[in-house]
């Protein structure tokens, strides 16, 4: 990996470097994407069928698009046992871990009748999109559908695609069956994005979509929002790691190529105040890329947005690592709690040389779908918030009406809205 002294020229040119992998770039594929849209728009299940059938060569039809219960035993019941174990001690921790984020109504009375509150619903219906063959991360699907589950979502729809023999992947079935899922449809692509915002004959319009996907799948999200809720549109992963002379060096190596190895596009930044440490990372990369399976990939993603940053003391580490605002920050100091006070921008921060960024994405049990390129700035992770709604209540006595309503008229009339003057002029007649 390159080393860079870290000054504010280098820390705006990688942000603009790594700005270059945000969905929103790829601008050339938007015009397919608002076909498909159109498509499954106007022709619904037809059109689901047609384009099922030319991008995943699988054959679809009203009897065998969604997935059925014997289906879904078939995968549990020839699935490794103890990875079933596995999964469901993650899903434990994920479920116990959200149902602290609950949310409650209340309601708020005043001497005077004043009554204001507020009343916490879940959103109806979810649709989660998961990616299939090997994209296929069951672990996404136990992070989408267990939130929406906590929440009290009534109805989750997931949709994922099948393979040429019709078949979807068996983990993804197995976990989304530990995860308590409602209904599977066997479609993906923009098309299933498509079904999900504008409901097809077989498939429910939903309220909200979320689950990570490729770049068809996050521009499909981006085009129907506004139709339905979405959580985001997700792009390529990223670690960023602060550390000093204390860390570990083959720690740090390890854990930023835990990220290098998702895509080409990901992103994976250490920043030191030690010259040292950074010297050995480097060695300690070149060991592990010589042994590691998804090698190729690794050595482009390192090349292409792999930094290693020397900053002058920690204040300036943090300040770049608030600006970059990584999807997944890990502090590796002497003090990573003091460090971490210090943090305003991040997806999840990982504290100690105990705490790699795997034991999120898999185990501990906070959301691993996380913000991405810089958005940690002003977005949070997946959770029971993303699956709620909240309505205002408001009730107000004739006492407390009067004692406010010449304040309303005076702001109402100011704002030239005589009708709302009006309003409450009335009823004091």
């Amino acid at each position: 990996m390159r080393i860079v002294k870290l000054t504010e020229e280098t820390r705006k040119n990688i942000i603009k470097d790594l700005l270059k992998r945000s969905p929103s770039q790829y601008t050339e594929y938007e015009a397919t994407v608002r076909e498909i849209l159109d498509s499954v728009r106007e022709k619904g299940d037809e059109a689901l069928f047609e384009l099922t059938k030319r991008f995943d060569k699988c054959d679809l039809n009203k009897d065998n698009i969604r997935v059925t219960g014997e289906e879904i035993k078939e995968a549990v019941d020839g699935y490794d046992k103890k990875l079933i174990e596995v999964m469901k001690r993650a899903a434990e921790n994920i479920r116990t871990y959200h149902e602290k984020q609950k949310q409650n109504s209340w309601i708020e009375t005043r001497e005077d009748g004043t009554i204001l509150g507020q009343k916490i619903t879940a959103i109806e219906k979810v649709g989660v999109y998961v990616p299939g063959g090997k994209a296929a991360y069951p672990s996404s699907t136990l992070m989408n559908i267990i939130p929406a589950r906590v929440a009290g979502v009534d109805r989750i729809v997931m949709t994922t695609p099948a393979g040429a023999d019709g078949r979807v992947t068996p983990s993804t079935l197995v976990a989304a069956w530990i995860a308590g899922v409602d209904e599977i449809y066997k479609v993906g692509g923009a098309q299933a994005i498509g079904a999900l915002a504008f409901g097809t004959g077989i498939i429910p319009k939903v309220d909200k979509i979320v689950g990570p996907g490729n770049i068809f799948v996050a521009l499909a999200k981006k085009a129907v929002f506004g139709h339905v809720s979405i959580d985001s549109v997700a792009g390529p992963s990223e670690i960023l790691v602060i550390a000093d002379e204390t860390a570990d060096p083959r720690y740090v190596a390890a854990d930023l190529l835990s990220q290098a190895e998702h895509d080409e596009l990901a992103s994976a930044i250490l920043i030191t105040t030690s010259g040292e440490l950074a010297d050995k990372v480097n060695s300690e990369i070149d060991v592990f890329t010589k042994t590691l399976e998804r090698r190729d990939i690794i050595l482009k993603s390192i090349e292409n947005y792999g930094y290693i940053l020397l900053a002058d003391d920690m204040d300036d580490a943090v300040n770049a690592a608030n600006e970059i605002a990584s999807e997944h920050l890990e502090i590796l100091t002497a003090d990573p709690y003091n460090v971490m006070t210090k943090i305003r921008n991040a997806g999840a921060i990982f504290l100690g040389e105990n705490s790699s960024e795997p034991l999120g994405d898999y185990y501990a049990g906070p959301n691993h779908v996380l913000p991405t390129n810089g958005t940690a700035k002003f977005f949070s992770p997946l959770g029971v918030d993303a699956f709620i709604k909240r309505s205002s209540i408001i009730s107000y006595s004739n006492e407390a009406l009067k004692a406010a309503k010449d304040d309303i008229i005076a702001f109402a009339r100011a704002e030239g809205l005589t009708a709302h003057a009006n309003s409450i002029r009335v009823r004091f007649e």
